[in-house]
This record gives C-alpha cells, structure tokens and sequence, in this order.
C-alpha cells in the first residue's frame, strides 16, 4: 500500500512540474524573453498555429506572429496534465488580449494549447483559439468578444 501511495505521489510531483514548466514557457514568451523560454524547448520541437506551417523556431513564430498582431497576453483559467515518464502531456485553456496592429484591441478570445515535453522539454505545442474571429469582428467594429459566465 505504501508503494502505491508513493507512486502516485510521486506521479503527482511530476504532473506539476509539467504545468510549472509550461507555465514559466509561457510566461517567457508573453515577455518576448526568447532566450528564457528557449530553455523550455526540446532540440527537436515542433510548434503548431492556426493557419501557420509547424514551426521549428521561436524566431520563427514572432516572425510569423508580428503580421498578425502587436501583443498577446493570456489570463491562464487551468493547467491540467498527465504524466507517464519520461512523456507528459500539459493543457492550458484561458482568454486571450490582442492588441492588433491598428491598435485596437479584443479581449476574452478563447484558447487551448497543448503540450508534449519529454524528460521536461517541450517538444510540441499545438494552439487552437478564436483570434480569427476576433480579428474579423474587430475589423466589422463589432462589440469586442467577452465571455459571459
């Protein structure tokens, strides 16, 4: 019984370190500090966008980011992960801020991303969210997107 309770401790401890790792990622590249969440990725990473081609390069995704927007920020609701050593998986679902290039700004734009990390490196993120539809509502002067609890 005591092996089992240790187990899953144990498997507990690592489900966190999951999350605090894409968390501080994150954290990092909201920050544009590339050298820091550079230090989050695998060797062999592959980062997936709505609309975009896999990337395998932060320089790659600010570049590609740049054409679509001045900002990004997140407001985190949940982290939740899994963990099989040396693999876990991490979720992380919120709201988006988008200044746009003309200035103008959305709020509450949904988001999922989804993380892969082995031995506690990302080796893949896949990003799913609504900036589109955002981005055609902010062009229409459409009320900005807010979430209703």
């Amino acid at each position: 019984m005591s092996s089992a309770k240790n187990h899953h401790q144990e498997n507990h401890r690592q489900d966190h370190h999951g999350a605090e790792q894409v968390r501080a990622f994150l954290c990092a590249m909201e920050a544009r500090d590339l050298a820091t969440a550079e230090r989050y990725l695998a060797a062999n990473v592959v980062m997936q966008f709505p609309g975009a081609p896999p990337m395998l390069r932060l320089s790659e995704v600010v570049e590609w980011a740049r054409t679509r927007y001045r900002s990004v920020s997140k407001t985190i609701y949940a982290l939740d992960s899994y963990t099989s050593q040396p693999h876990a998986v991490v979720t992380c679902h919120g709201e988006l801020k988008v200044e746009w290039l003309d200035g103008t700004t959305s709020t509450g734009v949904r988001f999922i991303d989804r993380f892969e990390l082995t031995d506690g490196l990302i080796t893949r993120q896949d990003v799913w969210n609504d900036l589109a539809l955002a981005q055609i509502a902010a062009a229409n002067a459409y009320p900005t997107m807010t979430r209703s609890l």
